[in-house]
C-alpha cells in the first residue's frame, strides 16, 4: 500500500485516458452540430490541431452518416481507429482516416457479398471486397514504410572489374556535392 501511494504521489502511476468520441445532432438538412468528448489530444497533435482536425472530424462525421443522418457509432469506430494508430504527423492521420473508410467500405461489401440473392450481386460485391482487402493491405504497407524511415541498402552480390578498372569495396556514400 505505501508503495501504491508512493507511485502516486511521483506520479508514475497514470491514469487511462478516455478514447475521444463524437456526438452529432442534426440540426437541419444536410447539417449537423458534433460534440467531441474525451482525450483528443492525439490526433490534435499529429494534425496541427485547427482546421485540419476540424476538417478531419467532418469528413469522419460523413463517413458514418448515410443522406441526412448520422452515425455515431460508424463515426466513433473510424475516430477510434484513427486514435489507436497513434498517428505521428497529419500524413499519418489521414491515411489512417482512409484506412477506416476503406475497412468499413470492406465489411459492408462483405456483408453484401454474404446476402447477394443473385450470382451478378455476388460477383460486383466479391470484386469490391477483393479489391478494399488489397487496397487495405497496400495502407498498412505504406504506414509501415512511412513510420520506419529507413534507409534503403542496396547489397552486391557480384563485382566484376575488368584489366585496368578499379572497385571500391566498403560503405560509399554520396553527398550530393558535385
Amino acid at each position: 500500500m505505501k508503495n501504491e501511494i508512493k507511485e502516486l504521489e511521483t506520479g508514475s502511476i497514470s491514469t487511462p485516458r478516455s478514447t475521444p468520441r463524437l456526438k452529432t445532432l442534426v440540426t437541419g438538412e444536410n447539417q449537423f452540430e458534433a460534440t467531441v468528448a474525451g482525450d483528443l489530444s492525439r490526433i490534435d497533435l499529429a494534425t496541427g490541431g485547427g482546421d485540419l482536425t476540424d476538417g478531419l472530424l467532418r469528413q469522419l462525421t460523413n463517413l458514418g452518416s448515410t443522406s441526412a443522418s448520422t452515425d455515431d457509432d460508424a463515426t466513433n469506430f473510424a475516430l477510434g481507429f484513427v486514435d489507436a494508430m497513434q498517428p505521428e504527423d497529419a500524413a499519418e492521420a489521414l491515411l489512417c482516416a482512409q484506412m477506416a473508410a476503406v475497412h468499413q467500405a470492406t465489411m459492408m461489401m462483405a456483408r453484401r457479398l454474404n446476402r447477394a440473392n443473385h450470382p451478378e450481386q455476388a460477383e460486383a460485391a466479391e470484386r469490391a471486397f477483393n479489391k478494399l482487402g488489397r487496397t487495405f493491405a497496400a495502407q498498412m504497407d505504406t504506414l509501415k514504410r512511412y513510420r520506419s524511415k529507413a534507409q534503403q541498402v542496396v547489397r552486391v552480390e557480384r563485382v566484376t572489374v575488368q584489366q585496368g578498372g578499379q572497385a571500391i569495396v566498403g560503405n560509399v556514400e554520396h553527398r550530393g556535392e558535385g
